[in-house]
């Protein structure tokens, strides 16, 4: 004898039956996938990026472990982990930013001819201030802390551009026959009057870069051009001399 299947037969919903079916692809009930977890390098760099931004507005004692966390969707004990404690971020951060902008300022300080690495100098500065603008900040800030050494700031990296720019004027004023020993004179008011009008743009960011660049390299090379090997102080009667000394692009 065939055994025929029992099949119980499933009602239509009748008015206010409710119906238990699949949730619809856009409903809340739809499980999502999981994002990708980010590798130890990647979050490393997001703690930093974030650091970056929270020093820059707040400085090193404004700032905490917890809201660096907060913002960057972490715990706390995360960020311990990959920095040691809010010093070590801090110099992390300073660090990479000293680096940055020491490798632009030298690069243009050692290619290129003379009027050339004048321009490129003025241009590195003022694009890292654009582009990297909470980074020149907290270089500018400079706090200290016992995670920073002493050489981590904005005018430690002055220093260095100045004792570059003076080795090139030096020589430059041996073959023109000026006293070399005047080098450095020049060298720090060259290197502060770009870097005073660079902070200068930083807060009015007009007119662009490139014009203030060009200012910048039209005093400086308009004055080295025609500079006095003599100078000296005058009265209240000068009269400008029409001498001039006049050198060619080294």
């Amino acid at each position: 004898m065939d055994v025929v299947p029992f099949v119980i037969p499933v009602a239509a919903p009748y008015p206010g039956h409710m119906a238990i079916g699949r949730p619809s692809e856009g409903s809340a009930e739809v499980q999502r996938a999981p994002r990708a977890r980010m590798t130890g390098a990647q979050r490393r760099l997001q703690l930093i990026e974030v650091a970056r931004g929270l020093f820059a507005e707040r400085g090193f004692e404004g700032t905490s472990i917890e809201e660096i966390a907060q913002r960057a969707g972490v715990s706390k004990p995360i960020v311990y982990e990959h920095f040691g404690g809010k010093e070590g971020l801090y110099a992390v951060v300073v660090d990479r930013e000293m680096e940055t902008l020491l490798e632009m300022v030298t690069s243009s300080l050692s290619k290129n001819r003379s009027l050339y690495r004048i321009q490129q100098v003025a241009l590195a500065l003022l694009t890292y201030m654009e582009e990297r603008t909470d980074g020149f900040r907290i270089l500018v800030r400079g706090d200290s802390t016992a995670g920073t050494s002493d050489t981590a700031t904005y005018s430690s990296l002055l220093n260095d551009a100045i004792s570059q720019v003076e080795h090139i004027l030096a020589g430059d004023f041996e073959r023109r026959g000026f006293d070399p020993s005047l080098a450095p004179l020049y060298a720090q008011a060259l290197v502060g009057m770009v870097s005073v009008t660079a902070q200068w743009w930083l807060d009015v960011r007009e007119p662009s870069k490139e014009v203030v660049a060009a200012h910048l390299v039209n005093l400086c090379w308009n004055g080295l051009t025609r500079l006095d090997p003599d100078p000296a102080l005058v009265g209240p009667d000068y009269v400008e001399s029409q001498r001039r000394t006049s050198v060619d692009d080294n």
